[in-house]
């Protein structure tokens, strides 16, 4: 028996990257999955491609009501919600000093309110459901640690760790596991905006243990992982899929650095 028969998964931002890799990686587990994305096109795309298992269903993630329209729309779907997924998410580099009102309010409704709807909306559907469910919530290597250029964008991936441990101390009664992953450099449009070849884009990482960024599979591994009772004693957790980012840099002329 697959990891994840018979469960089904709600995926946002799941029409490219991580969420698209993650909704591959848990049909290939078992699990049916409705892919939630603001882009229809791509999500329907992806949909189609999956088969029968997937439904896409467009979706602000910042606006309550959709999230309640996309819960309910999946729970009657597929009879059921085990599993969700708060994996959408933007990017928008700027100085701290630069940033305007509107780009650190889009980037905390997208990044962080949308988490705490959804584990509002569906957090009751998940208990009704099973018996064991799983809140699985997209942060950052940046949600760790910090680098210059990005201090809102920091500021809201430091905060779903924060409210990840939160919502697993009131939620793990309720028989949810609720816990954080904290990816490094993705090969992803989002990460990789310029489509840099392989190579470039692995260059700026030859600094940490892993020697290059992962790619979108990679994250989706662990996605999977938090989704199944694998992890059935993981609460509040928060795992770094990094290659090494958060564990340090090299330091050229010290023993122990690459050649």
């Amino acid at each position: 028996m697959k990891r994840l028969e018979n469960k089904v998964a709600l995926i946002t931002g799941a029409a490219g990257g991580i969420g698209a890799a993650s909704a591959k990686r848990l049909i290939d587990e078992g699990a049916s999955v409705v892919l939630s994305d603001i882009n229809q096109q791509a999500g329907m795309q992806l949909a189609e491609s999956l088969g029968e298992q997937a439904i896409f269903i467009q979706h602000d993630v910042s606006d309550k009501a959709q999230w309640q329209n996309v819960v309910e729309q999946g729970r009657k779907h597929f009879g059921q919600l085990n599993i969700l997924i708060n994996n959408a998410g933007i990017c928008i580099y700027n100085g701290l000093l630069d940033y305007t009102e509107e780009e650190i309010h889009r980037l905390l409704n997208i990044n962080l309110l949308s988490v705490i709807l959804g584990s509002q909306v569906a957090a009751p559907v998940i208990a009704a459901s099973s018996k064991s469910g799983a809140i699985i919530n997209m942060s950052s290597a940046e949600g760790l640690s910090s680098v210059n250029g990005l201090s809102a964008y920091i500021a809201s991936k430091w905060a779903i760790r924060g409210y990840t441990k939160a919502a697993a101390m009131e939620l793990g009664p309720l028989g949810i596991r609720v816990n954080s992953i904290h990816p490094g450099g993705v090969d992803t449009p989002m990460a990789n905006p310029t489509a840099l070849a392989k190579k470039d884009f692995d260059q700026p990482y030859k600094k940490y243990p892993a020697q290059r960024g992962a790619q979108a599979k990679q994250i989706a591994s662990v996605v999977a992982f938090l989704a199944s009772e694998d992890a059935s004693h993981c609460m509040g957790a928060e795992i770094a899929v990094d290659g090494g980012m958060t564990a340090g840099k090299y330091i050229d002329f010290l023993p122990g650095a690459p050649n």
